[in-house]
């Protein structure tokens, strides 16, 4: 692995690969960070089964087929693809330094696409190895109008404004879709929250939670708890979704760089800027709006093309200072 790079990437779903076949084809000669141990090298869609909305494939892909792809191509353009974590990162100067275990990258631009990881409960029957990605997903947007869902009644667990977009999302595929929520009111805002009570395909079970989920190949039923009476009932379902937020995966960058309120990187709006110049952000990472595969490509070639044009313009700013400010700078 190289202790130098011109471009440092670090995440491997679609930002961080599509930065790395934009920055390649530059001849910047990125350095890309895949991960290793913090979770699937290619992001959430390792664990996706079909993916149907992605533009180029009208027979569908899977999650890990599409990210091969993805990673085929960077290679190919000249990317150097290292499968470990990164454990932290020092950005009060510049090159900035990258530190996996024992190693240290310096880079001139950095690229984080580190994705957001969704906040899931341990419903007996949801994870990993059970019904998760098999009827159970945290993604209605892209996995609801799969089949398996469709006219059958939905499940999903929320109480905020994500879980009564995606509920109403899914009636458009779902015979009917109830919002489990363990509280008596809504924590979504008040237009939200009247859409859910007055749509005639949903229904908010109050006071509850899910308490198990069951079936053989994909999700066949539910049990919902009444936490008043503590009664409990198992219900048919074709699927779980649960809606009940993202965590961003920025804990390694030690607060260096500007968050929002929940934990997003924040951006230069319409670019790929983050507060420190030099280090971009693309993908989930930042994006806590949309979260498709394809948005979040869209935005690691935002990132490269600005990091590109970045080092272009620092290169001739310093092209004309004279030698003795050229050897102040950092």
């Amino acid at each position: 692995m190289r202790k130098q790079a011109k471009v440092v990437i670090i995440g491997s779903g679609p930002a961080g690969y599509t930065a790395a076949v934009y920055a390649a084809r530059a001849n910047l000669e990125p350095l890309l960070f895949a991960g290793f141990h913090s979770g699937p090298a290619g992001g959430q869609l390792m664990t996706t089964t079909d993916v149907e909305n992605y533009p180029g494939f009208p027979e569908g892909i899977t999650g890990p087929k599409l990210m091969e792809t993805f990673r085929k191509q960077a290679e190919r353009f000249g990317t150097e693809v290292v499968m470990k974590d990164v454990s932290s990162v020092n950005l009060a100067h510049h090159p900035f330094k990258i530190m996996s275990g024992d190693t240290t990258v310096e880079a001139e631009a950095l690229i984080i696409a580190t994705g957001a990881t969704a906040k899931l409960l341990p419903i007996p029957g949801a994870g990993e190895g059970e019904l998760w990605q098999k009827g159970v997903s945290a993604c209605a947007v892209c996995d609801g109008a799969m089949p398996i869902f469709r006219n059958k009644p939905l499940y999903v667990i929320g109480g905020g404004d994500s879980a009564v977009e995606e509920a109403i999302f899914l009636t458009k595929f779902g015979s009917r879709v109830y919002i489990v929520h363990r509280r008596d009111t809504l924590r979504a805002s008040l237009i939200m929250g009247e859409r859910a009570k007055h749509h005639p395909k949903v229904e908010i079970l109050w006071n509850s939670v899910c308490t198990a989920v069951e079936g053989k190949e994909v999700v066949e039923s539910v049990t919902i708890q009444n936490l008043v009476t503590k009664k409990e009932e198992k219900h048919p379902a074709g699927g779980l979704f649960f809606a009940i937020g993202h965590q961003p995966n920025t804990g390694f960058l030690g607060n260096q760089l500007e968050l929002d309120d929940v934990g997003y990187l924040k951006v230069d709006k319409g670019t790929s800027h983050t507060n420190i110049p030099g280090v971009f952000a693309a993908g989930d990472v930042f994006d806590h709006r949309y979260r498709q595969a394809i948005t979040a490509a869209g935005s690691g070639c935002m990132a490269a093309l600005d990091a590109e044009r970045w080092l272009a313009a620092r290169g001739e700013a310093q092209a004309r200072l004279p030698k003795e400010e050229m050897e102040r700078d950092p």
